[in-house]
C-alpha cells in the first residue's frame, strides 16, 4: 500500500472518467451520467406536467386515482424501480432485451415524474383563484384558462424547483451501476478494482465531480430564484 495519497491514477484514467471506453466501446463516465440525467429530466418534465394537471382535475376519480399512483411511486425506493424496469421492459418487449441505459432512463422518468407532479400541483395551487375566475369570465373554457392563463404563470414559479429536482436526479444516476450501466460511479468502481490500491483517491475524485456538477446547478437555481423574485417586484 502507498503511504500517502497518489492522484496519478486520476490523470492516467481521466479520459475513462469522462467518456468511458469510447470510441473503442460504449460511451460512459461523466458524459453518460449527464446524458441519463438530461434525457430523464426532459421526459420527466412532460410526465410530471401531465400527472400534475391530473392531480388538480375537477374530476374526483381522475384526481384521486392519479394521487394514488403518485404516492405509491414516491413510497418506493428508486433502486426498486430500476430493478422493476430492468426485468419488466424485456417482458413488455416480448422477451427482447432492453438497453440498460433506457432501463435506467425509464426508471428515473417514472420516479421523478411523480415528484415533479407535486411541483406542478403546488405551482398551480399557488396561483390566485382570481386568475382562473377572470379567465373564465372572458368566455374561456376551464381547460383553456388552465393552459393559457394559469399554467404559464405557474411554470415560471416552478423553474427553481425543477432545477433542484435535476440536481437530485444527477445524484440518483449513481444507482445505475447496479444494472451495469457505465456511468461515473460504475467507471470509478471498474478503475478501483483494476488498480486495487487507489480507492481513496478515485472515490474522492468522484465525490468532487458530483459536487462540482451539483453545485453549479444549485447556483443556477438560486440565481433563477433571485431573478424571478426581482421580476415579480417590478
Amino acid at each position: 500500500m502507498n503511504p500517502g495519497l497518489d492522484f496519478s491514477v486520476i490523470w492516467d484514467n481521466l479520459t475513462h472518467f469522462f467518456i468511458g471506453t469510447y470510441p473503442n466501446g460504449p460511451i460512459g463516465g461523466i458524459v453518460l451520467t449527464l446524458y441519463l440525467a438530461f434525457v430523464a429530466l426532459i421526459l420527466s418534465f412532460f410526465g410530471g406536467l401531465i400527472m400534475g394537471l391530473l392531480c388538480v382535475s375537477s374530476n374526483r376519480i381522475i384526481r384521486y386515482a392519479t394521487l394514488g399512483v403518485v404516492n405509491i411511486i414516491r413510497g418506493i425506493p428508486l433502486l426498486m424501480v430500476i430493478f422493476w424496469m430492468f426485468y419488466l421492459l424485456p417482458a413488455l418487449l416480448g422477451g427482447h432485451s432492453a438497453p440498460e441505459n433506457w432501463t435506467v432512463i425509464a426508471a428515473l422518468t417514472i420516479f421523478t415524474s411523480a415528484y415533479m407532479s407535486q411541483i406542478v400541483q403546488a405551482g398551480i395551487d399557488g396561483i390566485p383563484k382570481g386568475q382562473t375566475e377572470a379567465a373564465l369570465s372572458t368566455g374561456l373554457q376551464p381547460w383553456q384558462a388552465m393552459i393559457y392563463v394559469v399554467l404559464p404563470q405557474a411554470l415560471r414559479n416552478m423553474i427553481p424547483s425543477f432545477v433542484n429536482q435535476f440536481v437530485s436526479m444527477i445524484k440518483d444516476t449513481s444507482l445505475a451501476f447496479i444494472v451495469g450501466v457505465s456511468e461515473l460511479t460504475h467507471v470509478a468502481t471498474q478503475i478501483s478494482n483494476r488498480t486495487m490500491v487507489y480507492p481513496t483517491e478515485i472515490f474522492f475524485f468522484v465525490a468532487c465531480i458530483y459536487f462540482v456538477i451539483c453545485f453549479a446547478f444549485t447556483s443556477l437555481s438560486r440565481w433563477l430564484e433571485r431573478r424571478l423574485a426581482w421580476r415579480k417586484a417590478i
